[in-house]
């Protein structure tokens, strides 16, 4: 008998524990995106709470602080998808500089027409060569000297390669930019453009939306399309062929235009597939394939935006 008692006080005793626990941190031992409480029969406070273990506790309906949806999107897109690298490939060769892409992307991130997420540029090697186009997003670099520069955690890599901004913990300082070898990032002078359409809506950091002013913002591997099992927006929306994405450890990339599947490791090493500047030591995920055999003539083009970001 003398055991059964200490055994039921110790069970009372850690209950009360955990029950003082719970009503402590329940801004942030609860998720509320996945609340589900009643209230309590009795006439008291007292509310039951499914806490993101599944258990169910009872604790005063005032100690309870609401973890917003925000807060919810923003833990979510910081964790990445497990067991996936993403990685893209660029056929130099077939770009004929549709500006598909960068539309796409401008659309999908409510973008101002002068913001670019994918700039292309107009390269020349050399007096003797032809000049090519060059997509340019974001590197998304396993080691990215804008993440160790942020001094607010804003700028982050996740476990599925993909480099991300976090508006809401965003001050603007720029570090990121200046850290930026590949100039791949843009700062948000003004309100977006969609302002009004988004008040109250809550902020994504997957799709990076709704913008902020004075804020950074940057290509995203459409890490919202990525999460419902979509390619990127610029991929899918490119008409000649010029973007692969998949996921290197299984080693199988997909054209956004054909839907061909190849092996990303035969098709970066029967193509010369090479990284930008590697030199730096950052190793970023995308590669490109030289612009050989070109599918089409190289274009000019009299747009002054366009021209500006060539």
């Amino acid at each position: 008998m003398s055991e059964e008692k200490n055994n039921s006080s110790r069970r009372g005793f850690l209950e009360k524990i955990a029950l003082l626990g719970a009503g402590a941190a329940a801004g942030s031992a609860v998720l509320y995106s996945g609340l589900k409480y009643e209230k309590a029969k009795s006439a008291s406070s007292k509310i039951h709470v499914l806490t993101s273990d599944n258990k169910v506790v009872e604790i005063d309906e005032s100690a309870i602080t609401a973890f917003k949806v925000t807060e919810s999107l923003q833990l979510h897109g910081r964790e990445g998808i497990e067991g996936k690298k993403w990685v893209m490939v660029v056929d130099l060769a077939k770009c004929q500089n549709a500006r598909k892409c960068v539309k796409s992307c401008q659309n999908a991130h409510d973008l101002r027409p002068e913001q670019f997420h994918m700039q292309v540029l107009q390269i020349q090697d050399s007096p003797d060569t032809a000049p090519y186009n060059m997509p340019k997003p974001c590197q998304h670099c396993d080691n990215p000297p804008c993440v160790s520069v942020c001094p607010v955690d804003a700028t982050f890599k996740r476990q599925d390669g993909i480099v991300l901004i976090d508006n809401e913990r965003c001050i603007g300082c720029r570090f990121c930019m200046a850290a930026c070898p590949y100039s791949s990032r843009v700062f948000n002078w003004l309100e977006p453009i969609v302002a009004d359409d988004h008040k109250g809506k809550p902020y994504d950091v997957e799709l990076n939306v709704p913008q902020k002013k004075g804020t950074i913002s940057k290509c995203l591997f459409s890490a919202d399309r990525l999460r419902i099992s979509k390619l990127p927006y610029c991929t899918e929306a490119c008409p000649n062929g010029v973007y692969w994405f998949g996921d290197q450890n299984e080693d199988i990339v997909t054209n956004g235009t054909t839907h061909e599947t190849r092996r990303f490791s035969e098709l970066i090493a029967q193509n010369g597939g090479y990284n930008l500047m590697p030199e730096l030591g950052t190793k970023p995920r995308v590669y490109y394939l030289p612009a050989k055999n070109r599918t089409a003539p190289f274009k000019n083009t009299d747009d002054p935006i366009e021209k500006q970001e060539g």
